[in-house]
């Protein structure tokens, strides 16, 4: 397959791209840096990135900014910031992409455990990572050509224990081997329509 991997260096990306770059050809994309550069919050920048790619067999998002701070002093604009990286820039890679991946090709997409485990000062990644559940369940109906469509919800991986685990106090680390394992069911398997919980 030629798979195009969203957020290739972040550390959900990097277990991505160790499960698959064995057996398939990997796209790596990036705002700033990889094979292509995209952003996914901006519809043209996606455009272009499918424009430089062609067709491939999948496209895996592991990008998605949010911020975290205490709900009291969160903003419009504060959860505006998950909304429109996270969730609206992943859906503009599937909204964009319909045309670029093949009949019965899938969109795997990243939310995360907060949305039914929350830690204090994560309310904009928990609101984030609840609509995208709910736009996946929704979206897989509806997909075009037998295009397939999932979302992975991992915990705190291991590797990032060392930057954010004092976030996620009492959170048990999920290995990064599994969450990457998590992907290749969804990318070679033939599920639609879920969210695939590691944790």
């Amino acid at each position: 397959m030629r798979i195009i991997v969203v957020g290739a260096e972040g550390d959900v990306g990097r277990a991505v791209c160790k499960e698959l770059g064995s057996r398939h050809e990997l796209i790596r994309a990036g705002r700033s840096q990889g094979d292509v550069t995209v952003d996914i919050a901006d519809p043209q920048s996606v455009a272009a990135m499918y424009a430089r790619t062609g067709m491939v067999d999948a496209v895996v998002s592991t990008a998605g900014e949010v911020h975290f701070g205490a709900l009291c002093e969160f903003t419009r604009e504060a959860f505006m910031i998950g909304l429109r990286n996270k969730v609206m820039g992943q859906i503009n890679l599937v909204l964009g992409g319909f045309d670029h991946v093949v009949e019965g090709g899938s969109f795997t997409l990243t939310s995360g455990v907060l949305d039914r485990d929350p830690i204090p000062m994560g309310a904009g990644a928990a609101t984030a990572n609840g609509a995208l559940g709910g736009f996946v369940v929704g979206a897989a109906i509806e997909m075009p050509r037998r295009q397939r469509i999932n979302v992975v919800s991992p915990g705190l991986l291991d590797v990032s224990v060392p930057r954010y685990g004092a976030w996620f106090p009492g959170h048990e680390p999920v290995a990064a081997g599994r969450v990457g394992r998590a992907f290749a069911k969804s990318v070679e398997g033939a599920l639609t329509g879920k969210v695939i919980i590691v944790g």
